[in-house]
């Protein structure tokens, strides 16, 4: 099973974003994200509809940040593309007629959601500027490597 990577993504390209000397390209973003710009679009359009980013066409367009990163959550991009299935663990049968395996279902059902309830308020918990923190922190122990040049442009790690 594949896992779903959108909100990893995002995450990532948001904390770039936030670096950038000006409006980034979904051609950028794509080659940044190993992937094709017409993803990238598709997937900011949600970050754009959740007032998290905007989007200008042009020569000198590209999507710029609405907000600062102190005040979006990972909850929010969460949100944003689309709300993800969190778990790959299912149920065999959703309906079964064994009564063994009905137990086993409201078992896993509840365990399951309440294992989601506490993931969904850790991601509410946490900002992208926490994260970009620990960006910072792993930089300066990395001095001359990195993803970002001295003039904050994104580029390609070592």
């Amino acid at each position: 099973m594949q896992l779903d990577g959108r909100l990893s993504r995002m995450l990532h390209l948001l904390i770039h974003m936030d670096r950038a000397k000006g409006p980034v390209t979904s051609t950028d973003a794509a080659e940044m994200l190993h992937t094709n710009p017409v993803v990238v679009r598709r997937t900011m359009a949600g970050l754009r509809d959740a007032g998290l980013v905007r989007s200008v066409k042009g020569h000198a367009g590209g999507w710029t940040l609405l907000k600062p990163l102190d005040s979006v959550t990972m909850l929010d991009v969460y949100h944003a593309v689309g709300e993800p299935r969190i778990f790959a663990i299912g149920l065999a049968d959703p309906a079964p007629d064994c009564l063994v395996e009905q137990a086993v279902n409201a078992s896993m059902t509840h365990a399951l959601k309440k294992a989601e309830a506490m993931l969904i308020a850790q991601l509410g918990d946490i900002t992208l500027a926490e994260i970009a923190r620990d960006f910072e922190q792993r930089l300066s122990g990395h001095a001359t490597q990195g993803e970002f040049s001295d003039a904050g442009s994104m580029v390609a790690s070592p």
